[in-house]
């Protein structure tokens, strides 16, 4: 029987949560064809299990994500739940991107409709979704500041920003917790992002801990991408690339069998290993892999086991960026 997740809080100002969560993005986008029972069922599985935070964005299938979410807690008791809603990416009627809006006005405006799609009186965590770069992340604060003083908003996050933005809101409004990409082969924040955040008392919230998929052991070489999946343009499933980080995979593999455990799981252990103050997002579509990615929660690992990892999947040992070109000049943490 998988162990249930222990409790922790996000950071030293936020709320008290399940120290796993669950990503919601790719049962409305992103990933390809997703199916709308089966991911509420998954989001069902997770409750049951213990796990309670849950991740969404406004801009995940243009609201559809929240009213998924809507549909799965229908019943449930809200205060059991910690939901925690990016806002900002704005996108047009066929899926492009128009950029980033978080600016007062917006920010406002935008968790107004958040609200009525979740039937919700209140988010528990509220995010920019990046750093807009036209508006000073003092105002975006300011303005989530606001809403936390009228009740709308419990606790302030943030997304994908850097060090140097982190000190900046922390001084506007205490932060509860940065989300932000970090798996065995991302760990670019572990140079001053993650240093900061601790310093500060800011949690992190890690997103893609099996980087898309691609350290899940479930990925192979010819593994077909639907035209609407983005990791057709990710630069780590590419050509050459995906034949270079596959054979981190593989070296990954040889850990994880020995200790009787799964890829997927070793690496998920690994990122809740970096410390407590770290809660691994997990973004299961289907609750095989939930139940997968779960089991994360009974792999202990040693330090023989952490030298090995380390070994066989060093810092900075993936071949190509997490996002393309232009989304890569976008993210404040890279800078």
């Amino acid at each position: 029987m998988t162990t249930r997740p222990a409790r922790t809080t996000l950071g030293t100002t936020g709320p008290a949560t399940s120290a796993i969560g669950l990503g919601l993005m790719g049962m409305s986008d992103l990933y390809g064809p997703a199916d709308e029972a089966e991911s509420i069922a998954t989001v069902h599985a997770a409750l049951d299990a213990g796990v309670t935070l849950l991740d969404t964005g406004d801009f995940y299938g243009m609201g559809h994500n929240e009213l998924l979410l809507h549909e799965a807690l229908r019943g449930r008791d809200r205060e059991s739940v910690q939901i925690s809603v990016k806002y900002g990416a704005q996108r047009g009627p066929d899926n492009s991107w128009l950029g980033y809006d978080a600016s007062p006005a917006a920010t406002k405006a935008s968790l107004a409709y958040s609200l009525r799609r979740l039937r919700t009186d209140y988010i528990d965590v509220y995010r920019p979704a990046r750093l807009d770069p036209k508006v000073p992340i003092e105002e975006t604060v300011g303005a989530i500041a606001d809403l936390v003083k009228a009740g709308w908003v419990r606790h302030i996050g943030l997304s994908e920003v850097g060090a140097a933005t982190l000190r900046r809101a922390a001084a506007v409004h205490p932060i509860s917790d940065l989300q932000i990409e970090y798996s065995l082969i991302s760990r670019t924040l572990e140079a001053e992002v993650l240093p900061t955040a601790r310093e500060l008392g800011i949690g992190i919230t890690a997103y893609g801990v099996l980087s898309r998929g691609l350290l899940s052991g479930h990925w192979r070489p010819d593994t077909e991408i639907a035209a609407t999946d983005f990791r057709g343009h990710s630069p780590r499933f590419q050509g050459d690339n995906l034949t270079h980080n596959l054979a981190l995979v593989e070296a990954l593999r040889a850990i994880a069998e020995a200790r009787g455990a799964s890829v997927a799981q070793v690496a998920i252990a690994w990122v809740a290993s970096r410390g407590s103050d770290i809660v691994p997002l997990v973004g299961a579509r289907r609750r095989d892999r939930l139940t997968e990615a779960l089991g994360a929660l009974d792999v202990q690992l040693s330090a023989a086991d952490l030298a090995a990892i380390e070994a066989a999947v060093p810092a900075g040992s993936a071949a190509g960026d997490r996002y393309a070109a232009a989304q890569m000049a976008g993210l404040d943490s890279e800078r």
